[in-house]
């Protein structure tokens, strides 16, 4: 499980009490769709980032009968200190898995669909082959649906890259996470120059598909730091971002700093917007596959 070292904290800070304004749907209270969907995924040995990272939208999401997959295992060989997807030495790469993913897609009839993954540095290409054989077949099985893929940084291969941009995802997104200042501290396998040149050569490689990434705040980040990141995403080409707050998932996870305010989120969508992002979706519980069909919808016209 990707969590800090118990040394790296000088004195372990108080927990927060979680403003009135985070409200997370008991995911017990659901309907048939969330039951239906959760039984799917286990009959076809599929994951999900909803379930594996805890997302505080899977009650709504899932109720409504959509979700994100994630591919290439359950566990990651990074461990960002945010994240609580299992670290360690992953499973062997199961070829199988995009024919699964395709007719889960299928089964749904589903419109938009996002796909994720873990982390798989064990491999040169990071497993990029995975998510380009996944985009082919759902587009044979599934006809129309959109995808839109979150992926890894690659360690920065273009080569890698290369493979995922040439199936023609609609939405290629990458999140940055975290400020630069604090990139290195919070992901400390990771480097802040991959998340540009994934970005940037994505933008390069098509430039008339959509290119997507999140941060977090409460990190510790200053609100200048803030900015900077986000005009850096900007001139990366990014179209669509994302802005939502530092959940910590356990208390041996990275402590929050602070929680923002609904006048903040608000606030950073606008100067978002007047940045030049094409699309902003800022808010507390906003994560990064968040409204992802909506997105589509609008920005291509497939409504």
């Amino acid at each position: 499980m990707a969590r800090i070292p118990l040394d790296s904290i000088n004195e372990t800070p108080k927990p927060q009490r979680r403003p009135s304004w985070i409200k997370v749907r008991n995911i017990h209270d659901v309907n048939d769709n969330y039951r239906t969907l959760k039984g799917l995924m286990r009959r076809k040995e599929l994951h999900t980032v909803c379930e594996e990272a805890r997302c505080p939208n899977i009650g709504e999401c899932w109720g409504s009968g959509t979700a994100t997959f994630l591919i290439m295992g359950d566990i990651c060989t990074r461990s960002c200190h945010f994240c609580d997807v299992k670290t360690g030495r992953p499973l062997p790469m199961d070829w199988e898995e995009p024919e699964r993913v395709a007719q889960a897609v299928r089964a749904m009839n589903l419109k938009h669909v996002v796909i994720t993954s873990v982390n798989r540095d064990e491999r040169e290409d990071g497993g990029a082959p995975i998510f380009a054989a996944c985009i082919n077949r759902i587009r044979e099985v599934q006809p129309g649906c959109s995808i839109e893929v979150l992926i890894p940084d690659f360690k920065g291969s273009r080569d890698a890259l290369q493979i995922v941009m040439d199936a023609r995802p609609e939405i290629l997104n990458h999140n940055v996470e975290t400020v630069e200042r604090l990139f290195r501290t919070i992901q400390p396998q990771d480097k802040y120059e991959w998340a540009q040149a994934t970005l940037t050569n994505a933008k390069q490689m098509a430039p008339d598909l959509l290119t997507k990434s999140g941060i977090m705040v409460g990190l510790g980040e200053t609100w200048d730091e803030l900015l900077a990141t986000l005009q850096d995403l900007h001139s990366w080409g990014v179209d669509i971002l994302t802005i939502g707050q530092y959940l910590q998932p356990t208390r041996k996870h990275w402590p929050i700093e602070r929680y923002y305010t609904p006048e903040e989120f608000a606030q950073l969508k606008q100067i978002g917007l007047e940045m030049g992002f094409r699309w902003v979706e800022s808010g507390p519980l906003v994560r990064s596959s968040y409204r992802a069909d909506q997105q589509v919808a609008v920005l291509l016209g497939n409504q």
